[in-house]
C-alpha cells in the first residue's frame, strides 16, 4: 500500500510520519502531484497559517490536484480547515471541498483562545472512530473551528458545539492531532488505513 503525506511546508509533518511509523507503514513525504495521484491513501497534515499554507499549494499546483482526489484522504488539524471554502484568518480562499467556513473561536474569560489540550470526542458517526467510546479524548490545538454541519462525523464542545471531524465522500478530516492523541489518535489513524 502507498502512502502519501503532502508536503506544503505545513507543520507537524515529521510527527504524522512518525506515528505512521509506529504503525509499521511506510509513508511518502511528498509535494510531486503524479506521486498523489498514485498513492492508495493521502494524509495532510498541518500546522500554521491559512492564506500561508493555501499560498504554497498554489504554487504547487496542489491546490488544482486536490479536489480531484478519489482515494481515501484524510486531513489532520489545519490540513482540516484547507478543505473549507473561506478562513477568517487573514481572509483566505480555500480548497473548496466541503462547504464550510472556518471561524475564529470567540475569546472571552471563559474561552481562552488558542483552544489547546485534551478534549471529548461527542457524537461519533463515522467508521473512522470504529472501536472508540463517546467522550474519548483527543489532543488539539487551534484558534480557528469548522462549524457543525451536515458534514460532521464527530464533534467537541470549546463551550459550544464545533466540528471535531467531517466527511465528504473520500474526504475525511479532523481537527485535532491524531498523532499525538495517544492510543485514540492511533486507532483512528489504523481506522482510516483500513478504509
Amino acid at each position: 500500500m502507498e502512502i502519501a503525506v503532502i508536503d506544503y511546508k505545513g507543520g507537524n509533518v515529521q510527527s504524522v510520519l512518525f506515528a505512521l511509523e509506529r504503525l509499521g507503514v511506510q509513508a511518502t513525504l511528498t509535494a510531486d502531484p503524479e506521486q498523489i495521484r498514485r498513492a492508495d491513501k493521502i494524509l495532510f497534515p498541518g500546522e500554521g497559517e491559512a492564506a500561508s499554507a493555501m499560498q504554497e499549494l498554489r504554487a504547487q499546483g496542489l491546490d488544482q490536484v486536490l479536489p480531484t482526489l478519489r482515494q481515501p484522504f484524510l486531513g489532520i488539524c489545519l490540513g482540516m480547515q484547507l478543505l473549507g471554502t473561506h478562513s477568517e484568518e487573514n481572509d483566505a480562499t480555500m480548497l473548496g471541498i466541503l462547504p464550510f467556513e472556518v471561524k475564529r473561536f470567540p475569546a472571552s474569560a471563559e474561552v481562552k483562545v488558542p483552544h489547546m489540550g485534551w478534549n471529548n470526542l461527542l457524537r461519533l458517526r463515522s467508521p473512522l472512530f470504529d472501536g472508540l467510546r463517546e467522550q474519548d479524548f483527543v489532543y488539539f490545538v487551534h484558534s480557528y473551528y469548522a462549524p457543525v454541519g451536515d458534514y460532521t462525523i464527530a464533534e467537541a464542545e470549546y463551550p459550544a458545539p464545533f466540528s471535531a471531524a467531517v466527511q465528504h465522500q473520500n474526504f475525511y478530516a479532523v481537527q485535532f492531532h491524531t498523532e499525538k492523541s495517544g492510543p485514540v489518535g492511533t486507532r483512528i489513524l489504523e481506522n482510516f488505513l483500513k478504509l
